[in-house]
């Protein structure tokens, strides 16, 4: 017999923790966290203050009390790099607001908001402390840099290796064809006898491969540094001309392939940085439908998975998988794709919704522990719908369009619910997105 509302929000009140405002607010979910090594913090939007605050407050002390030391975010590679690149104070970008000018198109206001920039400031300052060997770093888990990531390997062999930069960029020419534009580029390669550039962007990984040791034998460890993101672009372009080829056959392909990327540079990070320290600890920083587990929600369904559930499967219990969800405020999104960003109001949210659910619980802000309380589990485990908001966001138009089933419980290990929230504050309104590179999240808009 199904459960009614007001009991299972009964449910819920019980278990939850109620995340007033003191010093020890977070210690069940630090408690909960343990010894895990793979920390996934989501958001149901990419515009909720709250969101952005508590996931750099968690971030901070699983950095500070239990030795992480590396973020991997929804995030490009040479952006994020950019970013890594201050942390470790080996940059000419005089602050932290400057580091983040890589992340010039739409939607800028995922990364150039305030609560990013204060946490930077701060990330600064604890590795400041540090030797660099111990500094805590910032990597860039997707593919929509293709451009940007063909001119940093140009640039990195053009500075190590002129002879092969040469080489690289007359592999690499197989794209000047389309302009600045991999939408035209896949358009054209799938739909037409126009030549592929496959072929030669796995011959150029390849060929760097191949030169790793005269690139890094008995150099410093910045070098080492420079060659790993060096190969990680030259991956991703590999990957990115995969992905937008793939956009023109439609079904699951491009998010699996964007999912199997995430992965694969998820572990190229640990197995990098386990080089320095063993048993390195990440906390991943992306939107709840890429860190909780699609075989909880509708994409199983369509033959999709996702990061949260590749990294459920190869590591089990060392990933703990935190979803972040709000009821009612405003948020920051753009009406259309590469229109400048406004704060909107959010929808009351759907009766049928987890977030109505928790509407109902009387509670400001909580913690729901779902690993931990089998019974909570049971009752959560049937599907309902489920909020995510990406970076464009019409109220009151097409509202289910912003809802999809899924079972909470399965999908996640815990909950941080705000009955009410805020819009992140952008540095700046807007983002132009027209140097050249496909949207960020484009198809999908998450």
């Amino acid at each position: 017999m199904p459960v009614s509302l007001d009991m299972t929000a009964e449910l819920v009140r019980e278990a939850a923790w109620d995340l007033k405002e003191s010093e020890d607010r977070l210690d069940p979910l630090m408690e909960m966290i343990g010894d895990a090594r793979f920390v996934l913090l989501g958001n149901s939007t990419h515009g909720t203050h709250e969101f952005y605050r508590d996931r750099s407050l968690i971030s901070k002390k699983l950095i500070e009390e239990k030795d992480f030391s590396a973020i991997a975010a929804e995030a490009d590679w040479p952006d994020a790099w950019r970013v890594n690149q201050y942390l470790l104070g080996e940059t000419d970008d005089v602050d932290a607001e400057a580091s983040l000018n890589g992340f010039k198109r739409f939607p800028a206001w995922l990364w150039r908001n305030a609560d990013i920039l204060n946490f930077l400031g701060w990330l600064r300052d604890f590795n400041d402390k540090l030797p660099r060997s111990e500094k805590a770093l910032i990597y860039g888990l997707d593919l929509y840099s293709l451009r940007n990531s063909i001119e940093a390997v140009l640039r990195y062999l053009r500075e190590i290796d002129p002879e092969e930069a040469k080489r690289a960029r007359s592999r690499y020419s197989c794209f000047e064809h389309y302009g600045a534009d991999p939408h035209a580029y896949a358009f054209q390669a799938t739909t037409s006898q126009s030549h592929s550039c496959e072929e030669d962007v796995i011959r150029q990984l390849i060929e760097l491969r191949r030169r790793e040791e005269q690139y890094t034998q008995n150099r410093s460890e910045r070098d080492r540094d420079d060659y790993f993101s060096a190969e990680q672009n030259a991956r991703l372009v590999k990957n990115a001309e995969h992905y937008y080829r793939a956009m023109f056959y439609g079904g699951a392909s491009a998010w699996n392939i964007r999912g199997r990327h995430m992965m694969e540079t998820f572990e190229a990070i640990v197995s990098h940085m386990d080089k320095r320290n063993f048993g390195t600890k990440v906390i991943i920083w992306a939107h709840n439908s890429i860190v909780g587990d699609a075989r909880a929600t509708e994409m199983k369904a369509k033959g999709e998975y996702n990061l949260g559930q590749l990294l459920r499967e190869k590591f089990g219990s060392e990933v703990v998988s935190i979803g972040f969800t709000t009821c009612q405020g405003t948020v920051t999104a753009a009406s259309e794709w590469d229109t400048p960003s406004e704060r909107k109001r959010l929808d009351d949210a759907l009766p049928e919704s987890y977030e109505a659910l928790f509407h109902e619980c009387a509670l400001e802000t909580f913690f729901l522990n779902l690993r931990d309380n089998e019974h909570l589990r049971n009752y959560l485990a049937d599907p309902r719908l489920e909020r995510s908001i990406g970076v464009i966001f019409t109220p009151s138009k097409d509202r289910m369009n912003y809802y999809g089933e899924a079972r909470l419980s399965e999908q996640f290990d815990a909950i941080l619910h705000f009955k009410e929230s805020r819009a992140v504050e952008p540095l700046e309104r807007g983002g132009t997105g027209k140097n050249g590179e496909i949207p960020d999240t484009f198809p999908f808009a998450v």
